[in-house]
């Protein structure tokens, strides 16, 4: 009897493993390889290069080195946090909560205790002027896990001009090599926009809110932090975008294990669907790729199916 349940719990984790991967590995083989000319140009502070480089599992690979200032160039970077009670969404960026998008506007910020059913927040002043970051200081003061006393409650904005000297090195496998094992997202690693902006794991909104701030991303899903620089936590579009033939969603950027990301809709309007548990499948036409998780889901990707790169920023 010990030995059948043994046997069944075995044929359990085979099945779990199996449902998180692509279904058809014969498609699998097939993959598409990353096409570099894809990329601006003018994003780029060196030509794309192949070299060896060992992945996340130790294989070690022809991948491509990709250095980039991650400035986007499709389009401008802001606003984030409004300053008064009054501005319009014009004025603020943009928040998720529970799967929706809200646009950070004063009346967002006014409502906002009554939004998370929590009296603590206090986020402006009498004068209706609103509590927001706006030096380097007091951005990584506010832009941290253990956020300092004094930054709490505040609207947390940190400028790009802050970390204009960061530079953004990726090394991506140029053939993605499949694992069976989909690889958790690390801080800092999901892949990038075809502007060399960073596409980043889901924004640790919990440690966030917890502190009374609140780090709200622009129109087109991106933010400043002091780590990566300008990155984004969604896909609305506002980048390059590859238009596919046969209608099905455009293509976004590449994932760090070369698997090709693609938006979440269609030209008719229609997700994607029999995706995997990092927000993948496959067709005949690309092989195995991924899908953009919606805006206000918090998630570019879930995981990764490939032996990823990595990220290196110098400055």
């Amino acid at each position: 009897m010990n030995h059948l349940k043994k046997i069944s719990s075995l044929l359990v984790i085979i099945l779990i493993i199996t449902s998180c991967g692509p279904k058809n590995k014969k498609l699998v083989e097939e993959i598409t390889p990353v096409n570099f000319s894809y990329f601006i140009q003018e994003s780029l502070i060196e030509p794309i290069k192949a070299e060896k480089y060992t992945l996340s599992n130790g294989t070690k690979t022809d991948c491509y080195k990709i250095v980039v200032k991650s400035i986007p160039h499709e389009h401008q970077m802001g606003p984030w946090c409004p300053t008064h009670l009054k501005d319009s969404k014009e004025k603020g960026g943009i928040w998720f909560e529970g799967g929706k998008v809200y646009d950070v506007d004063g009346h967002f910020i006014s409502n906002i205790g009554a939004f998370y059913a929590d009296a603590k927040w206090d986020l402006y002043h009498e004068d209706g002027s609103i509590k927001v970051t706006k030096t380097q200081q007091e951005c990584e003061g506010a832009a941290k896990p253990n956020v300092e006393e004094i930054y709490k409650n505040h609207c947390v904005e940190c400028q790009p001009s802050f970390y204009h000297d960061h530079l953004t090195t990726y090394y991506i496998p140029i053939k993605p090599i499949y694992q069976t094992y989909p690889s958790k997202l690390r801080r800092g690693i999901v892949g990038l926009a075809f502007n060399g902006v960073n596409f980043d794991p889901p924004a640790p909104t919990t440690a966030i809110l917890k502190a009374h701030t609140l780090a709200p991303l622009d129109d087109c899903g991106g933010h400043v932090n002091p780590h990566v620089g300008y990155h984004y936590h969604a896909v609305n579009g506002c980048t390059k975008e590859i238009e596919q033939p046969d209608g099905h969603a455009p293509m976004v950027g590449y994932a760090m294990d070369g698997f090709g990301i693609f938006a979440t809709f269609d030209s008719k309007g229609n997700k994607a669907t029999n995706l995997d548990a990092c927000g993948g499948h496959e067709d005949k036409t690309r092989g195995y790729h991924y899908h953009a998780g919606e805006p206000g889901s918090n998630q570019i990707l879930g995981c990764l199916n490939g032996e990823y790169g990595k990220m290196v920023v110098s400055h």
